[in-house]
């Protein structure tokens, strides 16, 4: 049984990195722009297009769920992933990318409406915040990778294949592939559904809950600060510094860095200190990455708030997330896909920031992401007192 529980968390964390491909939109989308010759209000289009679809998919996958498994809903997940990497090595018109972002924005709602519930199976209870943030951490290799990766392939043409920075989709191809492979021969035992399963309104009503709604709005602010970093920090050093775009991925790489080293270690910070002590100095780092961004003028300046920026942001998704699963146990795949669906603060966010910078400047997106940080101090009151492993 020992072995059997050490095989599937290594297929669900698997699982977390492809996760991750959700996150190659920032620098995909810097790529499109360029290529396109779009606007930022137009090339943002992109990461709000994926983050759209969380709206639109999260609660039927809960539902989903209560009838198939979350095993079987993550491994549909993969299918529609893979998919959608598959697209973009075809081309990369302007409708090709619509749809392939679409297609990596439904995979994803899908993923994440169903891996975190399954997580909790896998583990049968205890420390879920903390391993929720260790799963975090395996999602944002696969973040600041995608970078490096599109700078390569940006780099050195793949003469026989012509995919340019779109190498990043087929490797990551590759690596759904075997994902879903080594998840579908993983045996998983899920604990069968008590009673008749929520309703579509039943699980809006969950909304009504307070601590559920607020965890909600926090997790639309957590996405909404992530996706915008990700897609605004390359374009705030191309502004004011001069770089070319090339250089400035490097931003989202640094983000992704630090919000990687910030999932290792809150796996740990979670257990030893009280996660409203952890969440304050979190969102307290975030404040001052604002400042940062919205002000500074020199390199280190800018890549001093990028990275605070990444740390201070890569705990906020499991702490909301756990917070609001914890609070009732009953309706975990109903609160998951509800949690889920805030990831929709990755469409409304990109979209106020592109506005806004073309509009003011970069500057003006930083301001729009600064709402957010403000909305999260108020939520840090909800969270619990005492250390997680309690």
């Amino acid at each position: 049984m020992a072995k059997t529980n050490k095989i599937a968390m290594i297929s669900v964390m698997l699982c977390f990195f492809c996760m991750g491909f959700v996150d190659l939109v920032g620098i995909a989308s810097n790529y499109v722009k360029e290529d396109l010759q779009l606007s930022d209000s137009v090339a943002n289009i992109f990461p709000s297009l994926v983050f759209f679809w969380f709206l639109i998919f999260s609660v039927p996958t809960g539902m989903l769920m209560n009838k198939i498994g979350r095993k079987k809903t993550v491994l549909l997940s993969l299918a529609v992933t893979v998919l959608s990497l598959l697209i973009p090595l075809f081309g990369n018109s302007f409708p090709v990318m619509l749809i392939a972002f679409s297609l990596l924005g439904i995979g994803n709602a899908l993923m994440q409406t169903s891996l975190n519930p399954l997580v909790s199976t896998v583990m049968g209870g205890g420390n879920l915040a903390s391993t929720l943030t260790f799963g975090q951490f395996i999602k944002a290799i696969a973040s600041f990778l995608a970078p490096y990766l599109a700078m390569w392939g940006a780099t050195h043409v793949i003469p026989s294949m012509g995919l340019d920075w779109r190498v990043l989709f087929a490797i990551y191809f590759v690596v759904g592939i075997f994902s879903a492979l080594l998840l579908g021969v993983t045996p998983i035992q899920e604990e069968k559904i008590e009673g008749k399963p929520s309703t579509f309104v039943e699980c809006f009503k969950l909304l009504g809950t307070p601590i559920v709604l607020l965890s909600f709005l926090g997790i639309m602010c957590h996405v909404g600060i992530d996706v915008g970093t990700n897609t605004t920090a390359p374009k705030i050093l191309m502004e004011r510094l001069g770089m070319s775009l090339n250089e400035a991925a490097f931003a989202t790489s640094l983000y992704f860095i630090f919000r990687t080293i910030g999932c290792l270690t809150g796996s740990f910070f979670l257990r030893v200190l009280k996660m409203r002590t952890f969440f304050l100095i979190s969102v307290c780092m975030m404040a001052l990455a604002m400042c940062g961004l919205f002000f500074g003028t020199e390199k280190w300046m800018l890549y001093t708030a990028i990275a605070l920026v990444g740390y201070g942001n890569s705990n906020i998704f499991s702490m909301c997330f756990a917070t609001a699963l914890e609070s009732m146990p009953q309706k975990q795949n109903e609160v998951s896909g509800l949690m889920i669906m805030g990831l929709f603060g990755g469409t409304i966010f990109p979209l106020l920031m592109g506005f806004a910078s073309d509009a003011v400047g970069q500057a003006g997106a930083v301001a729009v992401m600064a709402i957010g940080v403000i909305y999260l101090f108020t939520y840090i009151k909800q969270l619990k007192t005492q250390p997680t492993n309690n």
